[in-house]
């Protein structure tokens, strides 16, 4: 019988030294499960994310502030990694060299430790060096190309899907991987996770498309970028939009018979661009005269997938989310209250729950460097220099 409630992290230190949006969340995805994290940040800006993003992205984390740059400040981290398993940084190729806080340096002082540096663009490369956000790394892997309703209208996503699927979640990927093996073998690992990388991994749809016929589709005109009208979304008389995927013939039809419109069934993935701009056309037209309301109703018990698309707002309110536990509310002393996403990761014997709000820099430092080994008068000296705070 599962215990109830044992995080399947729990007993794993993280010591996350990142900043703004990849590293911080993979490491909120580690101390959701369980891991003790330890937010570390500089002296001086620390994490620079705004507060909103920073409330959503450090829960269950503890903070310490260390200044890097001195020779106690780097005393004491490595005073941290003999007793931690992991540690997460983000800074610039060759920074944490400068500051003794690389993967050489800390692994003679935790030979399993397991290290994860994540940058846009790897530790080796032409690109190595260069500056980049989500819409760079995006562009580079191919994956800004495939984006949008047509050539002319490339498309923008508040979902940064580079620094999420190819940073947060790939370092997640790597850092367990390497952590399994740590526990087997006694020796950590060094992992290399680049954000344009991990998010050219995930370009296997485009890639088909281009094994298949030589190139890929220009955006838009692509099975899931709008070449057919069974797969998109349609505006209707409010303004809102409803999504169809039909595109299996099954739902294509329930979908057609239920719109009394039988006639658009032998036309479901008809290769004639023509057909096709017909078709949406003849749906846009009949999702365009009625209110979303009326359009989920008709559809509510019909087998077709077809959905309303929903605001977030919507969404942290839809009875689905809140009985999945996806959904929670908290107040933050500083930051004030707000809504987060809960884990995604249901498991048997283990229950979501926010257990520390997000935290504000230095929280922690004293508790944290005692555990380090510091007393009293040693964690006074390096506060009263401004090495910790």
């Amino acid at each position: 019988m599962d215990t109830p409630n044992t995080a399947p992290l729990a007993g794993i230190k993280i010591l996350d030294l990142s900043r703004l949006l990849p590293g911080p969340l993979g490491a909120q995805y580690l101390a959701d499960l369980g891991a003790d994290v330890i937010k570390i940040e500089d002296t001086q800006a620390g994490d620079y994310a705004p507060p909103a993003l920073r409330a959503v992205c450090n829960r269950n984390k503890r903070g310490l502030r260390l200044d890097l740059k001195h020779p106690d400040g780097q005393a004491a981290l490595a005073a941290l990694v003999r007793d931690a398993d992991v540690l997460i940084e983000s800074f610039r190729p060759g920074v944490t060299a400068r500051l003794k806080a690389d993967y050489d340096t800390l692994s003679r002082h935790n030979p399993r430790l397991v290290y994860c540096s994540i940058t846009g663009y790897g530790q080796d490369g032409p690109q190595r060096d260069a500056a980049g956000h989500d819409l760079n790394y995006s562009a580079y892997a191919g994956v800004a190309d495939q984006m949008g309703c047509g050539p002319d209208q490339p498309a923008l996503s508040n979902l940064p899907v580079a620094d999420i699927l190819g940073g947060s979640l790939t370092a997640v990927m790597g850092i367990l991987a390497a952590l399994v093996d740590a526990q087997r073998t006694g020796r950590g690992r060094y992992v290399d996770i680049a954000i344009a990388d991990g998010l050219l991994a995930g370009a296997v749809v485009p890639l088909a498309t281009l094994n298949a016929h030589g190139d890929t589709r220009p955006s838009g005109g692509d099975t899931l970028s709008g070449a057919l009208a069974c797969y998109g979304q349609y505006r209707t008389q409010d303004g809102r939009y409803l999504a169809v995927a039909a595109l299996e013939p099954k739902f294509w039809n329930t979908l057609c018979r239920r719109l009394d419109r039988p006639d658009l069934i032998a036309l479901h993935r008809d290769d004639s661009a023509a057909q096709q701009a017909h078709v949406k056309g003849e749906l846009q037209s009949l999702f365009g005269s009625r209110p979303l309301a009326h359009w989920v109703e008709l559809l509510e018990d019909a087998d077709c997938c077809v959905s309303p698309v929903l605001t977030l707002s919507d969404s942290l309110v839809h009875p689905h989310f809140n009985a999945r536990g996806m959904v929670h509310h908290a107040r933050h002393e500083v930051y004030g209250p707000g809504a987060h996403i809960g884990s995604p990761v249901k498991m048997s014997g283990f229950q979501f729950a926010i257990h520390r709000q997000a935290p504000l820099p230095g929280e922690h430092t004293d508790q944290i460097l005692r555990e380090a080994g510091y007393d009293d008068a040693g964690i006074a000296s390096l506060t009263e220099r401004g090495i910790a705070r």
